[in-house]
């Protein structure tokens, strides 16, 4: 069973049909007890970084995603519920010194997308539209998705470059669209794969199956394995 987390900030019926309509058991919940015991854990992404941890810490789901995390679960993070993997944004910060706290899954701040590239040429952010995902690297999450392949964005905030960044996308600047905590389960993407027509749904389908499968940890190990073997042939 996948935890759809719901920190009351937006509506979460597309990522719960996208990921029933790949096969997955899913549950949309705000328990935290719910989401401690689940076999995986999908956090959507509506709203801006310092209200939805704000929200998700009041009831009590920071520490209920990290519970389940620690103990094994996978965990989906999908635009700003990839940012909030990281330690800290800094949307809707109220202090410079004092940034809103994330769960700190990969070290690093959140931060706005530049409007303007290194030559000077503006941008419009937010960065609104599909647009090409770039990874060099085999990776369980992609399996049967082709490099530059087109996701579907909607963000003005982008995560900082990290030996966590799987995959990267070029607006203004390039920065990572996926991440994934070295050697576990637990990845990230800045697209939305439930607006992204079938590469979307495969890489749900994906995540279904890591999901189904790893819970220990060894099969995710065996998946990776796999993977690379099959991008060699």
């Amino acid at each position: 069973m996948i935890a759809i987390v719901d920190y009351h900030k937006g509506n979460l019926l597309s990522v719960e049909r996208g990921l029933v309509g790949v096969g997955a058991g899913v549950v949309v919940t705000d328990e935290p007890d719910v989401i401690r015991a689940a076999d995986a854990v999908v956090l959507p992404g509506v709203g801006a970084f310092a209200d939805a941890a704000a929200s998700m810490a009041e009831l009590g789901q920071l520490e209920a995603v990290r519970g389940a995390v620690e103990g094994g679960a996978p965990f989906l993070g999908i635009c700003l519920g990839m940012h909030l993997m990281f330690a800290a944004g800094t949307e809707h910060a109220t202090d410079e010194g004092s940034l809103p706290c994330g769960l700190g899954f990969i070290e690093g701040v959140v931060d706005a997308m530049p409007r303007t590239d290194e030559a000077g040429r503006a941008y419009k952010v937010p960065h609104v539209g599909w647009n090409s995902v770039e990874f060099a690297e085999p990776n369980p999450l992609f399996e049967g998705i082709a490099p530059s392949e087109f996701f579907y964005f909607t963000h003005s905030y982008i995560a900082p470059p990290s030996a966590a960044t799987i995959a990267e996308t070029v607006h203004s600047v390039t920065f990572p669209c996926a991440v994934q905590v070295p050697g576990r389960p637990v990845f990230g993407v800045q697209f939305h794969p439930e607006k992204s027509s079938e590469a979307g749904a495969r890489l749900l389908a994906n995540f279904a199956t890591i999901a189904a499968t790893s819970r220990s940890g060894a099969a995710f190990a065996d998946k990776v394995a796999e993977s690379a073997a099959a991008s060699k042939e």
